[in-house]
């Protein structure tokens, strides 16, 4: 027979209304809370940052392959390369690469009634794989890529849109800027087929696409120039280690970076959320251990007369510290287990409400996103009621220190 499993129970069973019973339902409380907090702040941060990535991923590819340039910035127009076979089949054969696309960029001005913006022309081919971007796609259509000299068409942001005043097939006229020396400019008028939406506004404002072969013209490239190539690969966490593969095989004037090099700024914010993250869990970790250490001391204060009566009988130190054990533990579990379901709870309440709206020119997002992730909610669990039993044993030390004479006669 367990007898301290029997008197806990007891003394959990016990409705009668006290303060030490105040004290149990707040510690209850605060366990709960500490959990459901770190839940819902693991979900956002898997949210923001899956979503986040997987909006740049899209849009920029996962690896540019280019020739290596020193002191270039990768944003910039690109040195023309001639589209290599070797360098080609080599990038195709690497495992988890899904698509391989050929771009080049070139500096523009766009012009709409006497409105102007300065943009960057992102030219792709008509091979691209246009399902990576069509999520974005507000209004309109694809890039037509039928004509046989280059297609007219571009495709614009909402930003830019609204900045210009433009619409789906309206004309624009785009002055290109000469970079060279000895270049002149010139400019195109083209049709505005589509606008997009990243909700990255500082790129969202910059890029537009158009036809790889129009940038060809226009820097006087042969038809197999280009200024890079794009990939796309099957899971973004394994971007670092893909790149990493690939330079090693790559020849020496060639280079590959991953978008988080050449975009650093979002993904240092992206970091910065699992910095936010180790905060909140530290700052509840303590919460719940400092209100469930205190709950015990005051059950262990209130039941001074017991401990003494059972110290006079023969009891163990130890059989009477599993009382307090037992009780905490329980207050403990069900804590956890009430976080848990709170905080789920809440999750799926975001997931299909979208009741936390935030502004998209400041968070990427027009609302929080949630990932939930089975793992890291049960090592949540696991590892609050591990820290928390461990934390519960200090309070009952105090059993071994009372005296049973100077605890029965305890007021």
């Amino acid at each position: 027979m367990n007898i301290s499993f029997i008197i806990s129970k007891h003394l959990l069973l016990n409705k009668k209304k006290s303060f030490p019973r105040f004290i149990v339902h707040l510690s209850l409380v605060a366990t709960a809370l500490s959990v459901m907090a770190m839940i819902i702040t693991l979900a956002f941060v898997n949210g923001f940052q899956e979503t986040v990535s997987l909006k740049v991923f899209s849009f920029w590819g996962h690896i540019h392959v280019q020739h290596l340039e020193d002191n270039k910035s990768l944003v910039a127009e690109e040195t023309p390369i001639t589209k290599n076979d070797t360098i080609y089949n080599l990038i195709k054969q690497q495992k988890d690469l899904v698509d391989i696309s050929s771009y080049a960029t070139k500096s523009a001005v766009i012009e709409k009634d006497k409105s102007i913006e300065g943009v960057l022309i992102k030219g792709i081919e008509c091979n691209h794989d246009s399902t990576q971007f069509l999520p974005f796609l507000q209004k309109g259509h694809w890039i037509n890529f039928k004509d046989s000299s280059y297609s007219k068409e571009i495709i614009v942001s909402q930003p830019l849109a609204r900045s210009l005043n433009l619409q789906v097939n309206d004309t624009v006229r785009i002055h290109f800027i000469a970079t060279k020396e000895g270049e002149s400019s010139t400019y195109r008028k083209l049709i505005v087929a589509g606008i997009y939406k990243t909700g990255i506004e500082e790129y969202d404002k910059l890029f537009v696409l158009t036809d790889l072969r129009l940038i060809q013209r226009l820097n006087n490239w042969q038809p197999n120039q280009i200024g890079g190539y794009q990939l796309y690969i099957n899971d973004y966490k394994k971007m670092d280690e893909f790149n990493s593969r690939l330079l090693d095989k790559l020849p020496a004037e060639w280079v590959s970076r991953t978008t988080k090099d050449i975009y650093p700024n979002i993904f240092d914010w992206l970091n910065i959320q699992d910095v936010n993250k180790n905060v909140v869990f530290i700052i509840m970790g303590i919460v719940a251990i400092i209100n469930l250490v205190t709950c015990l001391l005051v059950l262990v204060l209130e039941r001074t007369k017991m401990i003494g009566i059972l110290k006079a009988v023969g009891s163990p130190d130890w059989t009477i510290q599993k009382i307090f054990l037992y009780y905490a533990s329980v207050i403990t579990v069900i804590g956890i287990g009430s976080g848990m379901i709170a905080g789920l709870g809440l999750c799926w309440l975001q997931q299909t409400t979208h009741f936390i709206s935030l502004d998209e020119s400041s968070y990427y997002v027009s609302y929080a996103p949630i990932k939930i992730i089975g793992w890291q909610v049960a090592l949540v669990c696991i590892f609050t009621g591990i820290i928390c039993f461990l934390s519960l044993i200090i309070p009952t030390i105090l059993v071994k220190k009372l005296s049973p004479v100077k605890a029965i006669q305890f007021r």
